[in-house]
Order: C-alpha cells, then sequence, then structure tokens
C-alpha cells in the first residue's frame, strides 16, 4: 500500500506528503494579473478530491500559463489521482463559500510547480477503493428538488442555491462565442427530465463541466447536481438551473431516491415515450439554430455523432398522411406522465405515473409522421406534434375533429411538395433502422429569395 495521507488527518504541519483522491469536480484555468510582474499573468484552476465517503477538499493549482495549462490536461473529473507534497493551508471560508464547493475540511491544498506534482494514480488496489468514490453524493441524499418543485415555486427561487436530482433527456451543441476581452468562451445547454417534468433546461459554461457530459453521460442517465444555481429566465419566461464553480455533479448517483428514480425514467426510456414529445424550450430556441443541412448532410452528421443536434434544412414535404383514423393522428395522453392511453383506457398503464390510484386526467395532441426530401435524400417519418403541428397546420385538434375527409386532403395540399424551411431536431435512435429520430420544430412555406441564397451555397 502506498504511503498516503488521508484527508480527515491533514494538518499544517503535515509536509512532504501524498494525498490520493478521486476528482469530482474541476474548474476552467483562468488567467489573474500578476502584482509582483506587472504586464505579466498568473493562471490557476481549482479541483475537488474525495478520499472517503464523508471527506473531500479543494485544491488550487498556480502557476504560469504553460505549466497550468499542461497539468490541467493531464486529468479531468472522475480520474484517480496522487497529489505530492502539496501546501497544506487553512482554508478562507468567505472566498471558498463564494466560489468553491462546501467541503466539510478545514484546509485546502494548494499545489507549485516548484514544489507539487500531480499524477494518475497507477496502483491498482486504491482504484479500486478510491474509484466507486465519485457515485456518492456530498449531500444529504433526501435534501434536493424535483424539477416540478422548482417549476411550481417558480420565481421565488430565482437567485438560489440548490440541488437537483433528475436525468439526462438531451445534451446540446457546444456554442462558441468571444467575450468582451477578446478571450474565447463556450456554452452548452443540456434538457434535464424527471418522473414529474419532461424537459428542464441546465446551462453550461466551463469547458471541464461540458466535456463531463459529452464523455460520460447519454440520455437517462441519473444525475445529483449539487449546488446548481436557479434563476428566472425573462427570455424564455421560465426557471433554468445553471451550473457554477461551486457545483458538483454526481453521475450514476448511489443512493436509494436515485435508484427510485432510474427506475421510473426506464419506463419512459423502453416506451419511447420521451421521443414522442418535442422538448417545450425547444421553439424558443429557433433563433439560436444556424446551421442549414441537406438531408445527406443531416444522415451522415447523425452517423458520425450520438449527440442530439439542431438544424435548418429547406425542403419538401412529400408525405403528409391526415386521411387517416383520427386516433391516428391525435393521440390521448395522461396528463402527468404523456403515456399514452387507449380509445377505451380508463387508467394510466403506466407503473411509474405519479398519479396511479387517483382519476385520469388526459390531454390530447397531434401526432403525425412526415417525410422531407430534397435533391440529396429523403428524410422518413419525422415527427410534428403539439402545438408545431397546431402551428403548421394552421388549427387544434378540436377544429381538426370537425374537418371532413375533403378538408383534410385540402389541408394536406397547402403543404405537400411545397419548399419549406424546416427546423429540425434530431437525435440518436439505435432501435430505428435509420439510426436517428428527427422531430419539426418549425415548418413554414420558405422564402423564395432564402432559399436561393442557402441552397447557392448548399448546392455549389
Amino acid at each position: 500500500m502506498q504511503n498516503y495521507v488521508p484527508i480527515s488527518d491533514l494538518n499544517m504541519n503535515i509536509t512532504h506528503s501524498k494525498v490520493v483522491g478521486v476528482v469530482i469536480g474541476k474548474t476552467d484555468s483562468r488567467g489573474f494579473p500578476d502584482r509582483k510582474n506587472v504586464g505579466s499573468e498568473r493562471f490557476t484552476f481549482s479541483f475537488t478530491i474525495k478520499d472517503s465517503p464523508q471527506n473531500f477538499l479543494n485544491v488550487s493549482a498556480w502557476g504560469n500559463e504553460e505549466y497550468i495549462q499542461a497539468l490541467s490536461s493531464r486529468f479531468q473529473i472522475g480520474d484517480c489521482v496522487v497529489i505530492e507534497n502539496p501546501l497544506v493551508v487553512t482554508k478562507d471560508y468567505e472566498k471558498e463559500e463564494r466560489f468553491c464547493p462546501s467541503t466539510p475540511s478545514l484546509y485546502r491544498l494548494l499545489v507549485t510547480e516548484t514544489h507539487s506534482a500531480i499524477k494518475i494514480c497507477s496502483d491498482l488496489e486504491t482504484e479500486t477503493r478510491i474509484l466507486p468514490l465519485f457515485h456518492m453524493i456530498i449531500k444529504d441524499p433526501g435534501d434536493f428538488y424535483s424539477l416540478r418543485d422548482i417549476t411550481a415555486n417558480g420565481q421565488s427561487l430565482d437567485g438560489n442555491i440548490i440541488n437537483i436530482l433528475a436525468a439526462v433527456q438531451s445534451v446540446g451543441e457546444e456554442k462558441f462565442f468571444t467575450k468582451s476581452d477578446g478571450r474565447k468562451g463556450q456554452r452548452l445547454e443540456v434538457w434535464l427530465f424527471d418522473d414529474t417534468v419532461k424537459s428542464y433546461p441546465l446551462v453550461c459554461w466551463d469547458k471541464e463541466i461540458i466535456q463531463l457530459f459529452q464523455t460520460q453521460t447519454q440520455r437517462g442517465t441519473v444525475l445529483f447536481i449539487a449546488d446548481a444555481r436557479v434563476t428566472f429566465d425573462s427570455f424564455r419566461s421560465c426557471m433554468i438551473a445553471t451550473v457554477t464553480s461551486k457545483t458538483i455533479i454526481t453521475v450514476h448517483p448511489d443512493t436509494a431516491e436515485a435508484n427510485q428514480l432510474y427506475a421510473c425514467i426506464r419506463t419512459m426510456l423502453e416506451t419511447g415515450d420521451l421521443d414522442q414529445e418535442v422538448l417545450p424550450g425547444d421553439s424558443m430556441q429557433l433563433d439560436s439554430i444556424s446551421d442549414v443541412l441537406t438531408v445527406s448532410q443531416i444522415k451522415a452528421r447523425s452517423q458520425e455523432h450520438a449527440d442530439t443536434f439542431h438544424c435548418i434544412t429547406y425542403a419538401f414535404i412529400t408525405m403528409l398522411e391526415l386521411g387517416s383514423s383520427i386516433s391516428k393522428i391525435i393521440r390521448n395522453r395522461c396528463a402527468k406522465c404523456k403515456f399514452q392511453i387507449t380509445e377505451d383506457g380508463q387508467t394510466c398503464s403506466n407503473p411509474a405515473c405519479p398519479s396511479q390510484g387517483q382519476q385520469l386526467q388526459v390531454t390530447s395532441g397531434f401526432e403525425v409522421l412526415v417525410d422531407i426530401s430534397d435533391h440529396t435524400g429523403t428524410l422518413k417519418t419525422c415527427s410534428l406534434t403539439g402545438t408545431v403541428a397546431e402551428k403548421t397546420l394552421g388549427c387544434k385538434t378540436e377544429e381538426f375533429m370537425c374537418l371532413s375527409e375533403s378538408q383534410r386532403t385540402t389541408m394536406k395540399w397547402t403543404l405537400l411538395l411545397e419548399r419549406c424551411k424546416i427546423y429540425l431536431k434530431v437525435l440518436s435512435s439505435p432501435k430505428t433502422r435509420s439510426g436517428m429520430k428527427a422531430s419539426i420544430l418549425s415548418c413554414a412555406l420558405a422564402d423564395p429569395v432564402e432559399v436561393k441564397q442557402n441552397l447557392g451555397v448548399l448546392v455549389g
């Protein structure tokens, strides 16, 4: 066994120590003006390590840009690391509470190029002991908000720091931008869900957290998000959550509450219920979707990457079946869990439904499958649902049910074989023949000038 000093035994009198732990949180490196050398910068990044279920602490590394960038690139969240000869210092409670994850330790570790080193742990026995701690949360397992709780509390939670237990619905595309000081920035939007709410936005700004979502999560991955900030987004008119430097995200948390949630969402995933519904926030994001793709490019991207992506395509609707029976176009679903209800159903058949044993409440909505085509190919069975379908077809479900067959045919031909500007959300779906599913977020007749401008780029 290596001679590691446990976090619980650390004190300021210990020198030449070695501390081992799993990295449960990490920030991006940042530069600050060096007061001792005017005109130059010092760089730093922080991370949090854990070596037992109860003990974890923060670590800060300082140095020049080259050293800090190289050191930070050696490990990521979820790795087991060994810190050699760190300086043990008493933590500044005011700064730590504002900018760092809250820890039970009285101390923090300081790493410098001159005296310290950080290595990936190569001792198998130590790794076997330490790595499972990554799935142990740092808070009371019952201390969290469900997504329904956050939604119900609304703006009364604005600015609060809370814990969230939820699962990954989808991971958006990483967006890049230039900050006011000329430095590069990035942003990732993740959509969460649980057994109470089908979609809730979580915004990430740090590369380290973005990498965590891109490499260690997929649809249905349960997360315990400790110390996320919730705020009211006036643009969306809803509450959103944001990952900050205080936030610790535990992937596949080992708690009874998390296991119970996983059992519920597994049913939702297996039935494909989540695939039937466009995320409520997607319609609000149309302005941020800028990638224009042909059908063949959409297919190629979905095969190359498993991540969900959004795009615009200028295509024709080549199949729009509105002449089928009403039950194939308008579906009834449980108002609580969105599980499909049969025409003669009196109760929700989803065993995980929160309204089990209560009076059934039903919502009705369009669920239409369409084919869209351009000069490069056809995307089959794209999902046109809910309010997006109502806007596209120009009528509500109640109005549609009163239409005659000839009136439905007339409605179909107002769109069929017409060039449309279509916003799509495309996600991986291994169970389908094509390996992908596409949901229409917006569909309207295209402006001929706009089509010419974009198709000129695409074709040429």
